[in-house]
């Protein structure tokens, strides 16, 4: 039945109906601005996890797809008999590996929407580009145009810098500046390489009624399919077409393309050097959009790393696993030993993601089934953990006015609920056994055991490290003396506490029975690494 109608146009552009109903709505009534974005939300939750439950995870693949001609153009500059023209689709479509990405932007964005109650000026505005966010993460992982992926990548920084520089700590202008820059920069490469792609790759020839026609398309299918096709244009020799071969990616091309999207996807993820600017935006921006940048932007640089750089050049991504196996344990030990050295909890959190970024580049570097599969989880559960803490976060600074570890103390007494939660979500953290996190840590270690065992001895050390540092924070905001000030302090409301739990209950769902997501995976994966041993074997 699902197959019958766009459900996927329906889960994008329900943040737009939502959107536009704030507009309708009157900026002073907080309450029900608030009400609207959190209603909006549920509707692509609702979708998600209906389209979750009825993926067939033997068949794999892609199960929904949409796709309609958008824009198709002449192009003047070409004279002769053929049509020349640029193709650009709306076209969506999910498989393996961007549906759990998919579900888990619904889910962390409506539970951010519960949490941006502490929000407390300009309402309708800063819901306005809440769900402008939404719609451009929602967009990102299901297009299939790599023009349309890239205007959707873009909304969302666009989005973000607002939300940043408006309703962020004191220095949120300064942050969003930095934000822009960096991921501006990210961004540029990444054009770059997509219009590259789209001028080699993305030709084909159909022939119709009217005669023969031309095509650059940014179509994912398309460029996929060429890239994989010995035949296509793009790679026949220079001397195959009287003249030249203008579609020809050499080889020193492939790697440049290939080092222009580590880069591009990098600043995104983000990989060690290229970090600095997260640290800030985590410190500076509000709990609500922290949550989603944590939970759901940092995994868009891992998918479109995973997307166009692994599954678009295997052979080069394989060649440098060495190199990127290498950037994870940096990233991986980076991270937690900075993490450890924190005296604010917000940056505890934010060197953390860093580290945790580290065990998914571990685990697609070991280019096996187990350490793919393990990046791919860790990519789920690290943005479940990183929303749960970010949220417990900023109900702990609403009520204390600080997240600085030596003020607080003791929590656990005036705040056994919310104190029992963040405990649960720093075990999750740390890589506890029936929580989310040992999941995609074991697997992902395990993973690059198998190919390069001198590096997964320093990335144990890195989860070693983790667990110090975690507990460390957790268990000197809980437990130890109280401030005086603090034992009148209020537990989690309601519409606090549903997040949490909703958070917590998918963290042990996905601990104690993590085939639900493996299995989904799986298919993707499989795929994958028949086209690595494919081009392994051709080469």
């Amino acid at each position: 039945m699902l197959h019958d109608i766009p459900i996927l146009s329906i889960i994008l552009l329900a943040p737009v109906l939502g959107f536009t109903i704030i507009q309708l709505l009157p900026k002073h009534q907080g309450g029900w601005l608030k009400i609207a974005a959190i209603i909006t939300t549920l509707v692509p939750l609702a979708l998600s996890i209906w389209l979750f439950v009825d993926y067939d995870k033997q068949q794999g693949g892609q199960a929904y797809s949409e796709s309609y001609n958008w824009v198709k153009a002449p192009i003047a500059l070409f004279q002769g008999d053929a049509e020349w023209l640029f193709s650009f689709q709306y076209s969506l479509a999910i498989d393996g590996l961007s549906l759990p990405l998919l579900l888990l932007t619904a889910l962390v964005t409506a539970m951010a929407a519960m949490a941006a109650i502490h929000v407390k000026k300009r309402w309708k505005a800063f819901f306005s580009w809440f769900l402008l966010l939404e719609f451009g993460m929602l967009g990102a992982f299901m297009a299939r145009d790599v023009f349309l992926f890239f205007i959707f990548f873009e909304i969302t920084l666009i989005a973000m810098y607002f939300l940043i520089g408006i309703w962020g700590y004191y220095n949120r202008e300064r942050t969003a500046n930095q934000f822009l820059i960096y991921n501006g920069i990210g961004s540029a490469i990444m054009l770059i390489a997509f219009v590259i792609l789209v001028n080699t790759a993305g030709f084909r020839i159909e022939e119709t009624t009217q005669g023969i026609q031309y095509i650059y398309s940014g179509s994912y299918a398309d460029i996929t399919s060429n890239l994989t096709d010995p035949d296509a244009y793009v790679n026949l020799p220079e001397d195959a077409i009287q003249g030249g071969n203008p579609f020809n990616i050499s080889e020193t091309m492939q790697w440049t393309l290939f080092i222009m999207l580590l880069v591009a996807f990098g600043i995104k993820l983000p990989i060690f050097p290229f970090h600095s600017w997260m640290l800030k935006v985590h410190k500076e921006a509000s709990p609500a959009v922290v949550m989603i940048h944590s939970g759901i932007l940092l995994k868009m640089g891992a998918y479109g790393l995973i997307r166009f750089g692994f599954f678009l050049f295997p052979e080069q991504a394989r060649e440098w696993a060495v190199v990127l196996a290498t950037l994870g344990v940096i990233n991986l030990l980076y991270g937690a030993i900075l993490a450890f050295r924190q005296v604010e909890f917000k940056l505890v959190l934010a060197y953390s993601s860093i580290s945790h970024m580290g065990i998914v580049l571990i685990g697609l570097a070991a280019f096996n089934e187990i350490g793919l599969q393990g990046a791919l989880f860790q990519l789920i559960s690290h943005g479940l953990i990183s929303a749960l803490l970010f949220l417990i976060v900023g109900s702990l600074y609403e009520r204390t006015g600080t997240t600085e570890l030596n003020q607080l103390g003791g929590l656990a007494r005036s705040m056994p609920f919310m104190s029992g939660v963040l405990l649960a979500a720093g075990l999750a953290s740390l890589g506890l056994p029936g929580l989310s996190g040992f999941v995609g840590e074991f697997l992902s270690l395990l993973g690059l055991f198998e190919s390069m065992k001198w590096l997964a001895g320093f990335a144990v050390l890195g989860v070693i490290l983790t667990a110090v540092y975690v507990l460390r924070s957790v268990l000197k905001i809980t437990f130890g003396p109280q401030k005086e000030s603090y034992s009148a302090l209020r537990d989690a409301r309601f519409i606090e506490a549903l997040p949490m739990v909703i958070l917590l209950a998918f963290i042990i769902l996905l601990g104690c029975y993590p085939s639900v997501l493996t299995e989904t995976v799986d298919h993707s994966i499989s795929s994958f690494m028949d086209v690595l041993h494919a081009t392994k074997a051709g080469g």
